[in-house]
């Protein structure tokens, strides 16, 4: 008996508009359970599961197993590698608390300032930024968030705060990968995408600073640090300018994240706010002086995050990574679902599950956290201890990230997601305004700004040929766009959720940060309708490659 195939659709009604309205109700499901119903983030996600489920098999005629097969494939990828990130990240970061550490670190900050606006710009903006340039893929909304928590923020504040800081820097993601696959997928040149991206994301880099500062303490305390968020925003996006136009998109966000956190430490030496800004109802700790604890203390104290660092930069080093990927991944195609799904062109979609344990991000942090217990002073029962208590506290986060990860690859496969792509794509000489709507629907469907890029790079390339629009304005702008997106995909608030100290209030972060998802879209949506038809020399001059 042949295996069981079966050819996608994208226009069950053949009535495009009808189409539309039903594809759109999973994701509108999901806005409706986390904004108005304030349903708990794994509920809503298994919710919005059973919905696409019996969307994709009564409407799109998906065969029940291979809906069923293609939603496991997707919950495997959220249990790796994206929970393999989370769950080491939060023991490294438990490691530190229970050994004293990160006590140490808490008053080595209040040091250099016990404020707690200029707290949220050096580690949700510049140090999240470093992070997410050498690892990306939820490592640093989970290290940010469980710092800023375990030095005294609010967790709402902690958790949704590194959300929206994790715009910035998510284009150049991972040692650039979000821009090399769009590349591939579209055959434009790396350089000429990272350019374009380079020289739209600054202008939302140099506020958001500013933006998070009054989103936190409110308008009237954040002009009390604008000297401090100026230098923050316009070191990180000149930076991230000039990185991105002149090396590619390897470099921008660790150079940047570095960058603006020497700019911030200098400009400290100089300037400090007129008043230490704290949470309503919380202590005024004194600012200490910063040889309360010695040098080799505060290095102790310091030693888990700084070979968290090494480590993520060497994993991230492309010879590192060869090695590490040819010594030990294992890729195993899906059984009954691996080419059983035909796209519209007729081509079989593969699934393979790629099992990379040697190079995987979660694998550095994992060896960081046994190397911090080492040097933590922790006997090895109290060590077992830390990490049962880890995994307890994550139990509800890892079958929340599993969920949506299970209804992402679903509501792809199916076409589900197809069908709102292609009808963006039909609004013709408007579609550059929509396309970076696009990238902010990749992503919060998928979590990923490299997913969204695989997914709908392709599309974007196409249909702006055909309105005669450069392309790489096009597929420039999935890339912009899908950063905003990060911020309200459920599988980054069930990341941030974990680390915060949140689970169960997933709708709360949903709420606080969705506002400021539409803002800075609706920004970027400008910015690059300007790019296609009027300010034209924006666009980079480059060779298409052949593909």
């Amino acid at each position: 008996m042949p295996p069981l195939t079966w050819t996608q659709v994208t226009d069950p009604f053949h009535n495009r508009p009808v189409s539309l309205l039903l594809a759109l109700v999973p994701v509108l499901l999901i806005f409706w359970a986390l904004v108005v119903r304030r349903i708990k983030g794994y509920l809503a996600s298994l919710l919005a599961i059973v919905i696409a489920l019996i969307i994709a098999v009564l409407i799109y005629r998906m065969p029940v197993s291979l809906a069923l097969l293609s939603t496991v494939n997707g919950a495997l990828f959220g249990l790796f590698p994206m929970c393999w990130i989370v769950v080491p990240a939060v023991f490294l970061y438990n490691i530190s608390v229970r050994s004293g550490q990160f006590n140490i670190i808490r008053q080595f900050l209040a040091s250099i300032t016990a404020d707690r606006r200029m707290q949220a710009l050096l580690i949700a903006f510049s140090f999240g930024a470093f992070l997410e340039g050498t690892s990306g893929f939820g490592t640093p909304v989970a290290i940010t968030a469980a710092m800023l928590t375990g030095l005294g923020f609010r967790p709402l504040y902690a958790a949704g705060i590194c959300l929206i800081a994790n715009t910035a820097p998510v284009a150049f993601g991972t040692i650039g990968i979000p821009i090399t696959v769009i590349s591939q997928v579209t055959g434009l040149p790396e350089q000429a995408i990272s350019e374009l991206v380079g020289r739209t994301l600054p202008f939302l880099s140099a506020i958001l600073p500013f933006y998070l500062v009054t989103l936190m303490a409110g308008y009237k305390n954040a002009k009390g640090v604008l000297p401090a968020a100026l230098v923050s925003g316009l070191s990180f996006a000149l930076i991230q300018a000039l990185t991105s136009n002149t090396l590619g998109p390897a470099l921008p966000d660790i150079l940047a994240g570095l960058g603006s956190i020497f700019c911030l430490l200098l400009m400290l030496r100089f300037w400090r706010p007129a008043t230490t800004w704290r949470f309503a109802g919380e202590a005024h700790e004194p600012v200490m002086a910063a040889s309360s604890h010695t040098a080799r203390g505060l290095l102790w104290a310091l030693s888990p995050y700084i070979t968290l660092t090494l480590l993520i930069i060497i994993w991230g080093l492309p010879p590192v990574k060869d090695w590490l990927n040819a010594s030990g991944t294992l890729s195993i195609e899906i059984p009954l679902l691996h080419n059983a799904i035909i796209d519209l062109n007729g081509h079989p979609l593969p699934h393979v599950f790629r099992l990379n344990y040697l190079s995987a991000a979660g694998t550095a942090i994992a060896l960081a956290s046994v190397i911090s217990l080492l040097f933590s002073g922790l006997p090895a029962d109290e060590g077992w201890q830390v990490l049962r208590s880890t995994l307890r506290q994550l139990r509800f986060p890892i079958l929340s990230i599993a969920a949506i990860l299970g209804f992402a690859y679903l509501v792809n496969d199916s076409g589900i997601t197809l069908t709102i792509a292609q009808s963006l794509a039909a609004t013709g000489v408007l579609f550059p305004l929509f396309s970076p709507l696009l990238g902010w629907l990749g992503v919060f469907i998928t979590g990923s700004d490299t997913s969204s890029n695989a997914l709908f790079g392709k599309l974007q390339a196409t249909t702006a040929k055909s309105i005669g629009v450069d392309p790489v304005v096009t597929v420039s702008a999935n890339v912009s766009g899908g950063v905003v997106g990060k911020m309200i995909s459920p599988q980054s608030i069930a990341v941030a959720a974990a680390a915060g100290g949140l689970v169960g209030r997933e709708s709360e972060l949903f709420r606080f940060t969705v506002r400021h998802s539409f803002i800075l879209l609706g920004l970027i949506c400008l910015l690059v309708l300007a790019q296609a038809y009027w300010i034209k020399w924006f666009i980079p001059v480059y060779s298409p490659l052949h593909h």
